[in-house]
Protein backbone atom coordinates (compact mmCIF):
# COMPACT_ATOMS: atom_id res chain seq x y z
CA UNK A 1 0.00 0.00 0.00
CA UNK A 2 2.64 2.52 0.96
CA UNK A 3 4.75 1.98 -2.45
CA UNK A 4 1.01 1.89 -4.23
CA UNK A 5 0.46 5.55 -2.55
CA UNK A 6 3.59 6.66 -3.08
CA UNK A 7 3.07 6.31 -7.03
CA UNK A 8 0.00 7.54 -7.46
CA UNK A 9 1.28 10.62 -5.28
CA UNK A 10 3.81 11.21 -7.78
CA UNK A 11 1.75 10.48 -10.46
CA UNK A 12 -0.79 13.22 -9.11
CA UNK A 13 2.58 15.68 -8.72
CA UNK A 14 3.18 15.24 -12.59
CA UNK A 15 -0.24 16.04 -13.65
CA UNK A 16 -0.21 19.04 -11.53
CA UNK A 17 2.68 20.03 -13.41
CA UNK A 18 1.00 19.22 -16.40
CA UNK A 19 -1.71 21.43 -15.60
CA UNK A 20 0.97 24.23 -14.91
CA UNK A 21 2.15 23.71 -18.25
CA UNK A 22 -0.82 24.29 -20.40
CA UNK A 23 -1.70 27.00 -17.76
CA UNK A 24 1.07 29.25 -17.77
CA UNK A 25 2.43 28.69 -20.82
CA UNK A 26 0.77 32.10 -21.87
CA UNK A 27 3.01 33.41 -19.15
CA UNK A 28 5.97 33.17 -21.59
CA UNK A 29 4.32 33.62 -25.36
CA UNK A 30 1.55 35.65 -24.79
CA UNK A 31 2.84 38.66 -25.32
CA UNK A 32 5.28 37.44 -28.90
CA UNK A 33 2.18 35.88 -30.29
CA UNK A 34 -0.62 39.02 -29.40
CA UNK A 35 2.50 41.24 -31.42
CA UNK A 36 2.79 38.61 -33.92
CA UNK A 37 6.90 38.14 -33.35
CA UNK A 38 6.21 34.34 -33.28
CA UNK A 39 3.43 32.13 -34.56
CA UNK A 40 1.59 30.50 -32.17
CA UNK A 41 2.67 27.30 -32.57
CA UNK A 42 6.15 28.49 -32.92
CA UNK A 43 6.38 30.47 -29.70
CA UNK A 44 4.91 27.22 -27.69
CA UNK A 45 7.39 24.73 -28.98
CA UNK A 46 10.30 27.37 -28.31
CA UNK A 47 8.37 27.75 -24.64
CA UNK A 48 8.70 24.03 -24.40
CA UNK A 49 12.15 23.73 -24.96
CA UNK A 50 13.07 26.45 -23.09
CA UNK A 51 11.05 25.33 -20.07
CA UNK A 52 12.89 22.03 -20.37
CA UNK A 53 16.31 23.54 -19.95
CA UNK A 54 14.88 25.90 -17.48
CA UNK A 55 14.23 22.57 -15.17
CA UNK A 56 18.05 21.74 -15.22
CA UNK A 57 19.23 25.14 -14.05
CA UNK A 58 19.21 25.09 -10.35
CA UNK A 59 18.02 23.61 -7.25
CA UNK A 60 17.31 26.53 -4.72
CA UNK A 61 13.68 27.07 -5.30
CA UNK A 62 12.79 22.87 -5.00
CA UNK A 63 14.61 22.92 -1.72
CA UNK A 64 12.47 25.73 -0.28
CA UNK A 65 9.57 24.19 -1.31
CA UNK A 66 10.02 20.38 -0.02
CA UNK A 67 11.68 21.84 3.26
CA UNK A 68 10.53 25.62 3.84
CA UNK A 69 7.05 25.15 3.83
CA UNK A 70 5.65 22.59 5.77
CA UNK A 71 7.17 20.05 8.29
CA UNK A 72 7.28 17.11 6.03
CA UNK A 73 4.74 14.54 7.01
CA UNK A 74 5.03 11.02 7.82
CA UNK A 75 3.45 7.55 6.93
CA UNK A 76 0.43 7.12 4.99
CA UNK A 77 -0.85 10.40 6.50
CA UNK A 78 1.90 11.95 5.31
CA UNK A 79 1.17 10.96 1.45
CA UNK A 80 -2.86 11.83 2.01
CA UNK A 81 -1.72 15.08 2.66
CA UNK A 82 0.42 15.45 -0.06
CA UNK A 83 -1.96 13.90 -2.20
CA UNK A 84 -4.48 16.69 -0.83
CA UNK A 85 -2.07 19.89 -1.70
CA UNK A 86 -1.94 18.54 -5.04
CA UNK A 87 -5.83 17.51 -6.18
CA UNK A 88 -6.33 21.33 -4.52
CA UNK A 89 -3.32 23.04 -6.64
CA UNK A 90 -5.01 20.79 -9.57
CA UNK A 91 -8.66 21.74 -9.09
CA UNK A 92 -8.23 25.67 -8.48
CA UNK A 93 -5.91 25.36 -11.93
CA UNK A 94 -8.34 24.09 -13.97
CA UNK A 95 -11.62 26.65 -12.56
CA UNK A 96 -9.24 29.25 -13.70
CA UNK A 97 -7.98 28.17 -17.30
CA UNK A 98 -11.61 27.70 -17.80
CA UNK A 99 -12.20 31.11 -16.92
CA UNK A 100 -9.45 32.22 -18.62
CA UNK A 101 -7.96 33.89 -15.30
CA UNK A 102 -4.02 33.71 -14.99
CA UNK A 103 -3.82 32.82 -11.52
CA UNK A 104 -0.93 32.06 -10.02
CA UNK A 105 -0.09 27.63 -10.47
CA UNK A 106 2.43 28.00 -7.44
CA UNK A 107 0.50 29.73 -5.25
CA UNK A 108 -2.39 26.68 -5.87
CA UNK A 109 0.36 24.63 -4.77
CA UNK A 110 1.26 26.44 -2.08
CA UNK A 111 -2.30 27.38 -0.71
CA UNK A 112 -3.02 23.15 -1.48
CA UNK A 113 0.29 22.45 1.08
CA UNK A 114 -0.63 24.89 3.76
CA UNK A 115 -4.61 23.55 3.93
CA UNK A 116 -3.78 19.92 3.58
CA UNK A 117 -1.01 20.62 6.24
CA UNK A 118 -3.35 22.31 8.43
CA UNK A 119 -5.94 19.80 7.86
CA UNK A 120 -4.09 16.92 8.33
CA UNK A 121 -1.97 17.82 12.06
CA UNK A 122 1.06 18.94 10.44
CA UNK A 123 3.10 22.03 11.32
CA UNK A 124 3.20 24.98 9.08
CA UNK A 125 6.45 26.61 8.61
CA UNK A 126 4.85 29.97 8.95
CA UNK A 127 8.41 31.72 8.73
CA UNK A 128 8.78 29.96 5.41
CA UNK A 129 5.54 31.24 4.09
CA UNK A 130 5.45 34.48 4.94
CA UNK A 131 9.16 35.34 3.89
CA UNK A 132 9.41 32.89 0.87
CA UNK A 133 5.58 32.99 0.05
CA UNK A 134 3.37 35.95 0.96
CA UNK A 135 6.57 38.79 0.68
CA UNK A 136 6.97 38.32 -2.42
CA UNK A 137 3.01 37.49 -3.56
CA UNK A 138 2.94 41.40 -2.36
CA UNK A 139 6.10 42.82 -3.59
CA UNK A 140 6.96 40.62 -7.05
CA UNK A 141 3.92 42.75 -8.75
CA UNK A 142 4.84 46.01 -7.62
CA UNK A 143 8.56 44.95 -8.56
CA UNK A 144 7.37 44.12 -12.02
CA UNK A 145 4.58 47.08 -12.20
CA UNK A 146 7.25 49.60 -11.74
CA UNK A 147 10.21 48.02 -13.25
CA UNK A 148 7.95 47.38 -16.52
CA UNK A 149 6.87 51.06 -16.55
CA UNK A 150 10.95 52.16 -16.51
CA UNK A 151 12.12 49.53 -18.91
CA UNK A 152 9.45 51.06 -21.26
CA UNK A 153 10.25 54.63 -20.52
CA UNK A 154 14.08 53.94 -21.11
CA UNK A 155 13.50 51.91 -24.69
CA UNK A 156 11.04 55.29 -26.04
CA UNK A 157 14.10 57.29 -25.01
CA UNK A 158 16.78 55.25 -26.81
CA UNK A 159 14.90 55.32 -29.86
CA UNK A 160 12.72 58.19 -29.75
CA UNK A 161 14.34 59.15 -33.06
CA UNK A 162 14.67 55.81 -34.91
CA UNK A 163 12.29 54.80 -37.56
CA UNK A 164 8.94 53.25 -36.28
CA UNK A 165 8.88 50.62 -38.61
CA UNK A 166 12.36 49.35 -38.43
CA UNK A 167 12.20 49.72 -34.69
CA UNK A 168 9.01 47.78 -34.53
CA UNK A 169 10.62 45.23 -36.70
CA UNK A 170 13.70 45.23 -34.50
CA UNK A 171 12.05 44.66 -32.13
CA UNK A 172 9.69 41.48 -33.12
CA UNK A 173 13.04 39.89 -33.75
CA UNK A 174 14.35 41.00 -30.08
CA UNK A 175 11.46 39.47 -28.59
CA UNK A 176 12.18 35.98 -29.58
CA UNK A 177 14.83 36.05 -27.49
CA UNK A 178 12.84 37.94 -24.73
CA UNK A 179 10.63 35.19 -25.03
CA UNK A 180 12.96 32.55 -24.68
CA UNK A 181 14.46 34.11 -21.18
CA UNK A 182 10.73 34.13 -20.16
CA UNK A 183 9.97 30.67 -20.88
CA UNK A 184 13.53 29.51 -19.45
CA UNK A 185 12.97 31.64 -16.55
CA UNK A 186 9.41 29.50 -15.95
CA UNK A 187 11.18 26.34 -16.18
CA UNK A 188 13.58 27.25 -13.65
CA UNK A 189 10.82 28.29 -11.53
CA UNK A 190 8.06 26.17 -11.88
CA UNK A 191 9.25 22.69 -12.83
CA UNK A 192 11.29 22.96 -9.42
CA UNK A 193 8.39 23.24 -7.27
CA UNK A 194 7.18 20.00 -8.39
CA UNK A 195 10.56 18.28 -7.91
CA UNK A 196 10.23 19.47 -4.14
CA UNK A 197 7.07 18.45 -3.99
CA UNK A 198 8.15 14.68 -5.52
CA UNK A 199 11.17 14.92 -3.20
CA UNK A 200 9.24 15.23 -0.02
CA UNK A 201 6.86 11.71 -1.53
CA UNK A 202 10.09 10.38 -1.53
CA UNK A 203 11.30 11.16 1.81
CA UNK A 204 7.58 9.98 3.29
CA UNK A 205 7.96 7.17 0.91
CA UNK A 206 11.37 6.50 2.82
CA UNK A 207 13.22 6.20 -0.39
CA UNK A 208 15.90 8.80 0.04
CA UNK A 209 17.15 10.98 2.75
CA UNK A 210 15.51 14.41 3.36
CA UNK A 211 19.53 15.79 2.53
CA UNK A 212 20.19 14.23 -0.66
CA UNK A 213 20.11 15.48 -3.78
CA UNK A 214 17.31 15.62 -6.38
CA UNK A 215 17.50 12.55 -8.85
CA UNK A 216 18.06 12.87 -12.28
CA UNK A 217 14.82 10.95 -13.06
CA UNK A 218 12.50 13.44 -11.04
CA UNK A 219 14.42 16.70 -12.64
CA UNK A 220 14.01 14.98 -16.14
CA UNK A 221 9.87 13.91 -15.81
CA UNK A 222 8.71 17.00 -14.05
CA UNK A 223 10.97 18.81 -17.09
CA UNK A 224 9.12 16.78 -19.67
CA UNK A 225 5.64 16.80 -18.12
CA UNK A 226 5.95 20.93 -17.87
CA UNK A 227 7.02 20.84 -21.38
CA UNK A 228 4.24 18.85 -22.57
CA UNK A 229 1.69 20.53 -20.91
CA UNK A 230 3.53 23.98 -22.32
CA UNK A 231 2.91 22.85 -25.96
CA UNK A 232 -0.81 22.19 -25.27
CA UNK A 233 -1.22 25.43 -24.94
CA UNK A 234 -3.63 27.58 -22.53
CA UNK A 235 -5.42 29.77 -25.41
CA UNK A 236 -7.91 31.02 -22.86
CA UNK A 237 -5.22 32.97 -20.91
CA UNK A 238 -3.26 34.09 -23.52
CA UNK A 239 -6.09 35.81 -24.88
CA UNK A 240 -6.44 37.64 -21.64
CA UNK A 241 -2.65 38.37 -21.25
CA UNK A 242 -2.22 39.03 -24.70
CA UNK A 243 -4.83 41.07 -25.52
CA UNK A 244 -7.56 41.90 -23.22
CA UNK A 245 -5.18 43.80 -20.63
CA UNK A 246 -3.70 46.21 -23.49
CA UNK A 247 -2.92 46.10 -27.01
CA UNK A 248 0.98 45.38 -27.16
CA UNK A 249 3.67 46.44 -29.90
CA UNK A 250 6.83 44.49 -30.55
CA UNK A 251 8.70 47.08 -28.25
CA UNK A 252 6.21 46.89 -25.11
CA UNK A 253 6.57 43.01 -25.56
CA UNK A 254 10.20 43.15 -25.41
CA UNK A 255 9.74 45.44 -22.47
CA UNK A 256 7.73 43.13 -20.35
CA UNK A 257 9.17 40.01 -21.25
CA UNK A 258 12.48 41.20 -20.73
CA UNK A 259 11.34 42.50 -17.06
CA UNK A 260 9.90 39.34 -16.38
CA UNK A 261 12.49 37.19 -16.98
CA UNK A 262 14.97 38.99 -15.12
CA UNK A 263 12.80 39.13 -12.00
CA UNK A 264 12.44 35.37 -11.93
CA UNK A 265 15.96 34.83 -12.48
CA UNK A 266 16.59 37.13 -9.62
CA UNK A 267 14.76 35.69 -7.17
CA UNK A 268 15.47 31.87 -8.37
CA UNK A 269 19.03 32.78 -7.22
CA UNK A 270 19.45 35.05 -5.13
CA UNK A 271 16.55 34.88 -2.81
CA UNK A 272 15.46 31.01 -3.43
CA UNK A 273 11.92 32.07 -3.73
CA UNK A 274 9.34 30.62 -5.34
CA UNK A 275 7.41 33.26 -7.07
CA UNK A 276 4.60 33.35 -9.73
CA UNK A 277 5.55 33.98 -12.81
CA UNK A 278 2.30 35.28 -13.89
CA UNK A 279 2.08 37.38 -11.21
CA UNK A 280 5.42 39.08 -13.18
CA UNK A 281 4.35 39.11 -16.17
CA UNK A 282 1.13 40.53 -15.97
CA UNK A 283 2.26 43.32 -14.07
CA UNK A 284 4.98 43.96 -15.57
CA UNK A 285 2.40 44.33 -19.44
CA UNK A 286 0.59 46.87 -16.75
CA UNK A 287 3.47 49.12 -16.10
CA UNK A 288 4.55 48.63 -19.80
CA UNK A 289 1.33 49.45 -21.16
CA UNK A 290 0.73 52.33 -18.64
CA UNK A 291 3.51 54.35 -19.98
CA UNK A 292 1.61 55.00 -23.11
CA UNK A 293 -1.08 56.45 -20.88
CA UNK A 294 -2.27 55.53 -17.59
CA UNK A 295 -5.93 54.51 -18.99
CA UNK A 296 -4.48 52.58 -21.75
CA UNK A 297 -4.39 49.34 -19.62
CA UNK A 298 -8.02 48.21 -19.04
CA UNK A 299 -8.13 48.70 -15.34
CA UNK A 300 -11.20 46.90 -14.77
CA UNK A 301 -9.44 43.05 -16.52
CA UNK A 302 -6.20 43.67 -14.31
CA UNK A 303 -8.94 44.28 -11.02
CA UNK A 304 -10.44 40.91 -11.71
CA UNK A 305 -6.59 39.46 -12.64
CA UNK A 306 -5.55 41.03 -9.42
CA UNK A 307 -8.75 40.04 -6.85
CA UNK A 308 -8.05 36.20 -8.69
CA UNK A 309 -4.39 36.33 -7.50
CA UNK A 310 -5.55 37.07 -3.83
CA UNK A 311 -8.03 34.16 -3.43
CA UNK A 312 -5.88 31.89 -4.72
CA UNK A 313 -4.09 30.68 -2.14
CA UNK A 314 -7.18 30.35 0.35
CA UNK A 315 -9.46 29.04 -2.43
CA UNK A 316 -6.84 26.09 -3.25
CA UNK A 317 -6.16 24.96 0.68
CA UNK A 318 -9.98 25.30 1.68
CA UNK A 319 -10.04 22.73 -1.74
CA UNK A 320 -6.75 20.54 -0.31
CA UNK A 321 -8.11 20.42 3.45
CA UNK A 322 -11.93 18.79 2.25
CA UNK A 323 -10.00 16.71 0.00
CA UNK A 324 -7.54 15.81 3.15
CA UNK A 325 -10.98 15.06 4.49
CA UNK A 326 -12.71 13.12 1.84
CA UNK A 327 -9.16 10.90 1.37
CA UNK A 328 -9.30 10.05 5.28
CA UNK A 329 -13.21 8.90 4.77
CA UNK A 330 -12.14 6.69 1.78
CA UNK A 331 -9.17 5.19 3.08
CA UNK A 332 -8.44 6.21 6.75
Amino acid sequence: MDTFALIVTIGVALGFTYTNGFHDSANAIATSVSTRALTPRAALAMAAVMNLAGAFFGSGVAHTVSKGLIETPTGDKGMGILFAALLGAIVWNLITWYFGLPSSSSHALFGGMVGAALAGGTGVIWSGVIDKVVIPMFLSPVVGLIAGYLVMTVILWMFRRSNPHKAKRGFRIAQTVSAAGMALGHGLQDAQKTMGIVVMALVIGDVQSADAPIPVWVKISCAVMLSLGTYAGGWRIMRTLGRKIIELDPPQGFAAETTGAAIMFTTAYVFKAPISTTHVITSAIMGVGATKRVNAVRWGVAKNIVMGWFITMPAAALVAAASYYVVQLLFG
